[in-house]
Parts: C-alpha cells; structure tokens; sequence
C-alpha cells in the first residue's frame, strides 16, 4: 500500500535524523504542513484531504469536526506523549488509529529540563548572564538565590516523568518530596520517592511546586486562584506539561501579590505565543519554547517510534501505544 504522510506543525521531526524521512519515503509521499494553532477543524480536514497519514505535533487541535469532515485516515501518530490535541472518541468511531511515543522515551529529557527551569529560578543565572554581558559585574550581590536541599517539593502528576523529577530532587538534591497524583495508591506514590498527599496539603506544605500531570477534560485550570491562595507565599513554580493546567489571571494575579516568587514554563496555555505576551512582562517568568523533549537522543527515538508505527500501518500491522479505537 502506497500512503501519502502529512507532517503537520512538527519543527523537529526528520530535521535532525533525516533517515526517518528517507524511510518513510519508501513508503509513499512525504509532506511537510505548517497551520495556524488554532485553525478549525473543518478547515484542517479540508487542508489534509487525501492524506492517510497525519505524524502530529502538540498543535493543531483535532477536533471533532475535523474527523467529521475528515476523508478516510488510517493513522495518527503523534511525535510525542500527549494526545490532548486529538479528539479520541471521534478517532474511535471513525476508526482511526492514534498512536503515542512511547513514555519513557521522553522521560529524561523533559525531567532534566524540569530541574534546569527550577535550578534557573531559584539562582536567577539567566539574569546573572544578562548583567555579564551588561558589563554589571559588580552587582553580583543581587543575584542571591535558594538552594533545593530541605525544601518540599510538590509533585502534582508523578508518573512517567514526575517520578523521576522526584528521583532526581530528592536522592540528587536532598529534597522533600510529596506528590499528588489521583491515579496512582498510595504505595505506588510512595515507591516513586514521595510521600503521597492530598492536593490542597500539597499547595500548602510545598516551597516549590511542579507540574507534570498530564491534560485531561478534569483539571484544566486545576491551578486557579482558589489554589494559588493556598500556597506559601514565595512559593516558586515549574510547568513542563501543559500550559492549559494553570489559570493565567490567577498566575498573573499571584505573581503581582509575591505569593508566586517565580515560575519556568515550557509551556503556555495558546502557545505559540509571541514578545507581547503579558507574562513575559515580569522579570520572574522564565518560559522557554516547549523544549523539553528536545535532546538528541530523545528526538531520536521518538522519531523511530513514530517511523516505526507508519512501517507497521504499511505492512497491515497494528502499531504499539494504540490509544485509539
């Protein structure tokens, strides 16, 4: 079977291992599609008629009217671990397969971006550059961080990537860790190097906070303004998994106040977001292109992945990490 493959939004996939592309030529047509994040979903199906198969970034959205206005699809595979830009019931009933990376394949590289993030807010060294390059050596003395030993670090989310952010703070760091995850036992809470609490004990108990549950019709905002009120004050913040978890006016709101001392994105609810995006306004935002994935050796296996799951689609084969039907 000769497949025609739509890249869609992926900035990553076969630019840095370019046998990826090769193989998938060998399969069919190969077409790169770069739209609008918020492009409808008529207009996306209208824009994808004829491809069979669609290797998808985090945007666009694929709604509920793309697959109703869809033509036939065999597969989407997504160049990551998160699918909720896919409409899966919709997928299921039109018998279209979603496949994901596999977890694990992600889980260094954005656990190691997490503490980057966090290291760099706690020691401000992204400012401390700046005054290097602004000849300001000599007010060094402004640049007086925190450091992570003894600190309780929040976990909200601690499966694939949050156990190992909680690995790396508290057997490499000396941290305290907690963790709210509604999934998961207390025991398996506990044999991820956290002692297993309540969301709202979380908020309260922690000096720093991460973020690494994944985004689900449930908690989006789950951080609102009811939430940022209970938290320390000075509390520092780390998102690498969803920018839509966190409510913007509440973040805004809290970072005005002081209660939020300082925040590393990597991801921003609307994301792409440009140089007048209101958080950028404040010096204690530290928010970087939704990178976390993005070494090397994470890139490569994910594109392997995804290679593989069309390979298998060609050969009449199920791919692995079918989320959908």
């Amino acid at each position: 079977m000769k497949l025609r493959i739509a890249i869609v939004n992926s900035s990553s996939f076969g630019r840095y291992f370019p046998e990826h592309i090769e193989r998938l030529r060998e399969l069919g047509e190969v077409v790169r599609f770069e739209f609008p994040a918020k492009i409808d979903g008529k207009s996306l199906a209208e824009a994808l008629r004829g491809y069979n198969v669609i290797i998808a970034s985090v945007k666009p959205y694929f709604t509920r009217e793309f697959f109703e206005h869809k033509d036939h699809t065999l597969l989407i595979a997504r160049h990551g671990i998160g699918v909720d830009n896919i409409h899966l019931p919709s997928a299921a009933e039109k018998g279209v397969i979603v496949t994901k990376v596999t977890p694990w394949v992600e889980r260094e590289a954005v656990a190691e971006l997490t503490v980057v993030l966090l290291l760099d807010i706690l020691r401000l060294t992204h400012e401390a550059r700046q005054a290097v390059y602004n000849s300001r050596w000599a007010e060094r003395a402004q640049f007086v961080g925190f450091e992570i030993k003894g600190k309780t670090v929040g976990i909200i989310g601690i499966g694939n990537i949050g156990s190992r952010v909680a690995e790396i703070l508290r057997y490499g760091f000396g941290a305290n860790t907690i963790a709210y995850d509604p999934y998961l036992t207390s025991d398996t809470i506990r044999s991820r190097a956290a002692e297993p609490v309540g969301l709202d004990e979380l908020l309260a108990r922690s000096d720093i906070i991460s973020l690494n549950a994944s985004l689900n019709e449930g908690n989006y905002h789950m951080l609102s303004h009811r939430e940022f009120n209970l938290m320390k004050p000075g509390v520092f913040l780390v998102n690498t998994a969803r920018g839509e978890l966190i409510d913007e006016d509440a973040l805004v709101a809290a970072i005005q106040s002081g209660k939020v001392a300082a925040i590393g994105m990597d991801v921003v609810e609307g994301e792409p977001i440009d140089g007048s995006h209101r958080l950028l306004r404040y010096p204690n935002v530290l928010i970087v292109p939704h990178i976390a994935a993005y070494t090397r050796e994470s890139l490569r296996l994910m594109g392997e992945k995804v290679v593989q799951d069309v390979e298998r689609i060609a050969r009449g084969e199920t791919p692995e990490e079918v989320v959908a039907p």
